[in-house]
């Protein structure tokens, strides 16, 4: 089976697009050929593993993996797309896989790394607007584990990557088609009465969230991580689990002052069974110091 994540490059790739596609379908082949830019900072840490290979260990690589949402699509997607059917399990991690796969065989299949700061050099608003999206994964993916620990669910890590993997798609929208997603978040600064769903429909004719479903799907990923991932099952609570701590991770982004956030800690405390002062002073506690804001 030919790999979709990492092709060739090819004469024009690097094209971006600047209006929109037909129909979802288009939407995810398009994005099938396209090979997934990293952070600046993880290509570089990668390079650093490879200079010294023979000392590293699975967990080192995946600790750099796994603090790039772009870097860790791009990987599980490369290894879905290489093991058999009958070989994957619905609790596959980035450190799960590397155990399985070796460390020799992930510098031997990456090689050097091509960068969302290089790709959106002549796109400071949507290079910002990334670098905002990506740690905003991190915090959901954060608050995200911290509540599936708490309330003891078995899933706690494709939940954490649920979340973390959210918005993933938004992200590839900005490196590959930054007109069009700018041009939906100035219609939302414009409009705060318009729904994201809408907004996405008017410019995109899709909304993100079946894109990154449909990715999910064509990519092999584990029907798990799908079902978690998915926003339309709000009644299931690993489900609910991720959603919440995506919200809280967006309402939380310029301080804990936002109209939502109180809804979202009642949610939050009824999710964990908790008092929602309770539920507030628990997420404060397990924000990341270096990322949340207080």
């Amino acid at each position: 089976m030919s790999d979709p994540i990492a092709p060739t490059p090819k004469p024009g790739d690097s094209a971006r697009l600047m209006t929109p596609l037909r129909d979802l379908s288009v939407w995810t082949n398009h994005f099938l050929q396209t090979e997934i830019t990293v952070l600046a900072s993880s290509a570089q840490a990668l390079e650093g593993l490879r200079a010294i290979e023979d000392d590293v260990d699975a967990t080192m690589l995946a600790q750099v993996i796994d603090a790039d949402p772009l870097l860790s699509i791009k990987y599980l997607a490369h290894a879905a797309n290489r093991r058999r059917v009958s070989d994957s399990t619905d609790t596959e991690t980035v450190l799960s896989s590397l155990v399985m796969t070796g460390v020799f065989p992930f510098f031997n299949q990456f090689g050097v790394q091509p960068t969302v700061e290089d790709h959106l050099q002549d796109q400071p608003r949507a290079l910002v607007a990334l670098q905002d999206l990506m740690r905003r994964a991190r915090r959901a993916g954060n608050f995200a584990l911290a509540f599936a620990v708490h309330r003891g669910d078995t899933d706690a890590a494709v939940i954490h990557q649920a979340a973390f993997l959210h918005d993933f798609a938004e992200m590839l929208l900005l490196c590959h088609a930054p007109t069009m997603e700018l041009q939906i978040r100035d219609a939302m600064a414009a409009n705060p009465q318009l729904r994201t769903a809408k907004a996405q429909r008017d410019v995109l004719n899709i909304e993100l969230d079946d894109l990154r479903q449909e990715l999910f799907k064509r990519w092999h990923l584990p029907q798990l991580l799908l079902r978690i991932s998915d926003d339309k099952h709000l009644d299931h609570n690993n489900v609910l689990c991720a959603q919440l701590a995506v919200r809280l991770a967006r309402h939380t982004m310029h301080g804990w002052d936002d109209a939502a956030l109180p809804d979202d800690i009642d949610a939050i405390a009824k999710l964990l069974n908790a008092a929602p002062r309770v539920a507030l002073a628990f997420a404060k506690k397990v924000d990341l110091p270096s990322e949340g804001k207080t």
